[in-house]
């Protein structure tokens, strides 16, 4: 198992690499100056917006470029600085932990809701249940999470207050503790439960048609140890897969739900740094979110083996 975890952290640095590279060739070839969108409307001195250039290597060929910041990266743990000379560890320092709980909050939601309407789904597969909630589904991925955003803060965070004057669901900000995450989190998590609801269904609806299910069924165990203790057990591994590769999609999707919910995480920063043309601010953190999904996948991994003893690592 160690030199399975430690071959995977070796094949993930062309990964990290590769979507680094990507994503700096991208930023940086941008059209603009971004010395000169430092100085928004006035005309920077000539002579200091090249000494700029200089300090921040901009000058030099592409791949320098990025040669300076993924080796700082990689053997030194440095993410570099923005055009304030602030550390770009610094800047997101304040904000991971914002989009962390906000993610696994997300996350919870989803896990709890997926797996429990896909498994109520499957157990009344044909039925009237089954259709409503495949329906609801549907209507769920149909929906922009722009538009559920504000549909829901508006209703329950606005008139649900108004009605009940209770203040259940606040509509922005962090200040009110783990409540603030409620609302947000649900609205990152809203298309991922859809499809997780749907995956899981199917999943489990497939694995009751396994051999192994009708011979512990013809063996006389119960319906409810039959389903969890084989059925739902075996069905979890293209779900563990999905869960733990969305943990990646919801950090770096919580963008709009961020922006609508005024929650000073990455995604905010993330939009921010874009419109500021801040690039070494925008690569950093993406590098973040490159590194969360290749722990992430990794974790997924070494769970195969507790779920299914078949599978194992040398």
């Amino acid at each position: 198992m160690g030199r399975y975890v430690i071959r995977r952290l070796i094949q993930a640095i062309p990964v990290l690499i590769g979507a680094t590279l990507l994503i700096f060739c991208i930023v940086f070839a941008l059209p603009g100056d971004p010395v000169a969108a430092l100085f928004g409307d006035k005309r920077p001195d000539p002579a200091v917006a090249e000494v700029l250039r200089e300090q921040y290597h901009l000058n030099d060929p592409l791949l320098l470029q990025y040669w300076y910041y993924i080796s700082g990266v990689l053997f030194r743990g440095d993410f570099g600085v923005n055009f304030a000379q602030v550390p770009v560890s610094e800047i997101l320092a304040g904000k991971f932990q914002v989009t962390l709980n906000l993610a696994l909050t997300a996350l919870i939601m989803e896990a709890i809701l997926g797996v429990g309407l896909g498994l109520w789904a499957a157990l009344r597969r044909g039925r009237a249940t089954d259709t409503m909630i495949l329906a609801s589904t549907l209507l769920l991925i149909s929906i922009p999470t722009l538009v559920t955003g504000f549909v829901l803060q508006l209703v329950l965070g606005v008139k649900l207050k108004q009605w009940t004057g209770l203040d259940i669901f606040p509509v922005a900000g962090v200040f009110a503790g783990l409540r603030s995450y409620l609302l947000p989190g649900f609205v990152l998590a809203g298309v991922s439960v859809a499809y997780l609801t749907r995956l899981t269904r199917t999943s489990l609806v497939e694995t009751l048609r396994a051999d192994y299910i009708r011979t512990a069924t013809a063996k006389g165990l119960s319906r409810r140890r039959v389903i969890g203790r084989h059925g739902l057990r075996n069905a979890l591994i293209p779900l563990i897969t999905y869960l733990g590769a969305d943990l990646g999609n919801l950090m770096g999707g919580a963008v709009i739900t961020e922006t609508i919910f005024n929650l000073p995480g990455i995604g905010n920063q993330l939009f921010t740094s874009v419109y500021l043309r801040e690039q070494p601010v925008v690569v950093g953190t993406i590098t973040v979110l490159v590194l969360i999904y290749i722990l992430a996948n990794l974790v997924v991994d070494l769970l195969y083996a507790v779920l299914d003893p078949r599978i194992r690592y040398e």
